[in-house]
């Protein structure tokens, strides 16, 4: 369930664990999850950490940065969806430091909330340093901070 043994030598964790995972951390990142974005970010450090305590022993380390930035995408699909109306997103983007003109494009913009995630707009305001200091953890630091503490 955790972790497999591929050689003698090399722990890698099972892909229904990796699957578990990501199943989990979609549950945590609901649009439809009408609850605050610090409860939100508690529940993942909460997940994530323990995940990591649990299946940190793997030394499979490729799959970890592509899924801090699938969950960035998460993060910022969950912003957006609690930015409900076009000026409330214009406005909001302005202030985290997106330029005017794109961030005027992503509020008029007809396209759901995941794909905007994506864009230019929304990674220049929600940069990755600002979803850190709201409280994201990233799962790629934690299995650093568990192989090399």
């Amino acid at each position: 369930m955790g972790v497999n043994l591929w050689d003698v030598s090399q722990i890698r964790w099972s892909g229904q664990a990796l699957q578990d995972f990501k199943h989990r951390i979609r549950r945590l990142t609901k649009r439809s999850w009408g609850i605050s974005m610090q409860r939100r970010f508690r529940e993942m450090r909460l997940y994530i950490q323990g995940w990591i305590n649990y299946c940190g022993l793997s030394e499979y380390y490729r799959p970890l940065p592509g899924l801090d930035e699938w969950i960035r995408r998460r993060i910022r699909m969950c912003y957006l969806k609690q930015w409900r109306k076009p000026r409330t997103r214009i406005r909001n983007l302005i202030r985290l430091g997106t330029r005017t003109f794109t961030a005027v494009h992503l509020g008029l913009s007809s396209k759901g909330p995941y794909r905007l995630a994506r864009t230019l707009a929304t990674q220049s305001g929600m940069t990755n340093k600002w979803l850190a200091t709201q409280g994201l953890v990233s799962v790629r630091e934690q299995w650093i901070k568990f192989h090399y503490a």
